[in-house]
């Protein structure tokens, strides 16, 4: 996925941009970057490879000689950002989230109006926010460059663009990602994560709207394009990658997160018939959902595993991915005394490729536990995301659902049954559920329904993506 946050102020913004970039750690794995403009009219820019080492301690002492009134700053999956430009349009700084998808084309029809060359990065990629860079500098000011971006590009693109005179604010055309202004005497800020500036000082100022652009400077806020009608922002945000603080539309994470909870509680309430000693998250994200399902159905919320944070606070941070899923299982510590001869239903935000949660639960069967029933805080995952950079899978049978599906159906699976799949009442649904529950070894398995997880969150459904589920765009 990947972060953002900006900084416009009448005093030096070094502090507010290093912590606010900081803030926006849970969203990427990759790099971090931060570019400041110095007084004298020049940027200031530092990157660092943040794999195994937090953001914070890579940047703390490059922080002391970045001093401005304008900075912006990111953290990233994938590319080196932010990028100083220089070009027939001035220069700036410029940094980005999402993923474009029809690259490969885009670069081709760069190459082909005049421009040189790309840089490669390692492995013979080109850094996208390049391209993005590229497309804006075919037209004749900032203004023309984001809104051809925003109207060329397939998937989604946010982008904070700084300047010698303020920062344009970009959101992707359809709203998939949040972008948020926050405001203090003196200074605003843009972030992804509202929460973000909080602590800075800088309270809830102005949400963009989708495919809405802003200029910003110490002084106020100018609408540049007002926003689009049509949103369509990730629903996973709320279930996954949102910090429990922050706010998106005006629904915050950890609310939703409850009302996941007690949405999966009412089904089980209703028609099933097994007995729970307790309930429990799978940490971090899986723990709201699970202290929602406990408060709605009265069911004990207790932790019989324990994240050891110090040393391994992300399980995705390693590239590789059999190191992920000995990170996994390493940094889980379990609590025998509320394992043993349990019967323990088990919360986690979602099941992608299964192995860590399979491992997860053989890990409370090997410590004891009499049962193990597994409850998903979002539908089964049957379409790789397009709009979005957030997982590193290149392809979609790297989901459990779609091996499970090509095992049966064969390679060349239609749309039409797919859908078969999606659907919560259908019999080819409950066998994937069976199968699913087989091979990762449940005790029993019931994934939250999509039409569940968008009440929980509360907003028209229009508004929500949720393509990852069912396969509309």
């Amino acid at each position: 996925m990947g972060g953002v946050f900006g900084v416009a102020s009448k005093e030096d913004c070094s502090l507010d941009l290093f912590f606010g970039v900081d803030y926006h750690s849970h969203l990427g794995t990759k790099k971090g970057g931060l570019a400041v403009l110095k007084e004298d009219g020049t940027f200031n820019r530092s990157i660092h490879n943040i794999t195994n080492s937090p953001f914070r301690t890579k940047f703390e002492r490059d922080i002391e000689d970045m001093h401005g009134k304008m900075g912006v700053g990111c953290i990233s999956d994938y590319e080196a950002q932010p990028l100083l430009v220089h070009s027939h349009l001035g220069s700036y700084a410029i940094t980005t989230v999402g993923i474009v998808t029809n690259k490969d084309e885009l670069v081709k029809t760069v190459l082909s109006d005049g421009n040189t060359h790309f840089l490669e990065m390692s492995g013979g990629e080109i850094n996208q926010t390049e391209l993005i860079v590229s497309l804006i500098n075919m037209k004749e000011s900032v203004l023309e460059g984001l809104k051809f971006v925003q109207n060329t590009i397939k998937g989604s693109i946010t982008i904070l663009l700084m300047t010698k005179d303020g920062i344009y604010a970009s959101r992707d055309r359809l709203g998939r990602t949040p972008l948020q202004i926050g405001h203090k005497e003196g200074a605003y800020c843009v972030a992804f994560e509202n929460f973000s500036y909080v602590n800075l000082g800088y309270t809830d100022f102005h949400e963009l709207g989708p495919n809405e652009i802003d200029f910003i400077t110490a002084d106020g806020i100018k609408t540049l394009q007002e926003p689009g009608k049509e949103m369509k922002i990730c629903t996973f945000l709320w279930i996954y990658y949102g910090y429990p603080t922050a706010s998106y539309e005006g629904v915050n994470v950890e609310q939703m997160r409850y009302n996941c909870g007690k949405y999966l509680a009412r089904r089980d309430m209703a028609d099933s018939n097994i007995h729970i000693d307790s309930v429990a998250g799978v940490p971090d994200s899986g723990t709201p959902h699970a202290i929602g399902y406990a408060n709605e159905s009265g069911i004990p919320f207790q932790r019989p595993f324990i994240k050891y944070t110090p040393t391994w606070p992300r399980s995705f941070m390693p590239v590789n991915q059999a190191q992920r899923n000995l990170v996994a299982h390493m940094k889980l510590i379990p609590v025998p005394q509320l394992i043993k001869d349990k019967s323990l239903l088990l919360i986690d935000d979602s099941i992608v490729r299964g192995t860590q949660l399979r491992e997860t639960t053989d890990f409370l069967y090997n410590a004891g536990a009499k049962e193990v029933h597994i409850r998903p805080a979002c539908p089964p995952l049957v379409y790789g995301c397009k709009y979005l950079n957030f997982s590193r899978s290149n392809s979609e049978l790297d989901l459990i659902t779609r091996r499970i599906i090509r095992d049966k159906e064969g390679e060349n699976v239609s749309q039409e049954t797919l859908q078969k799949y999606c659907d919560p009442d259908s019999p080819e649904y409950a066998w994937m559920l069976e199968e699913i529950r087989k091979q990762l070894h449940f005790s029993s398995l019931k994934f939250h329904r999509l039409d569940d997880m968008i009440a929980s969150v509360g907003i028209e459904p229009c508004k929500l993506c949720t393509y990852c589920w069912n396969g509309q765009e």
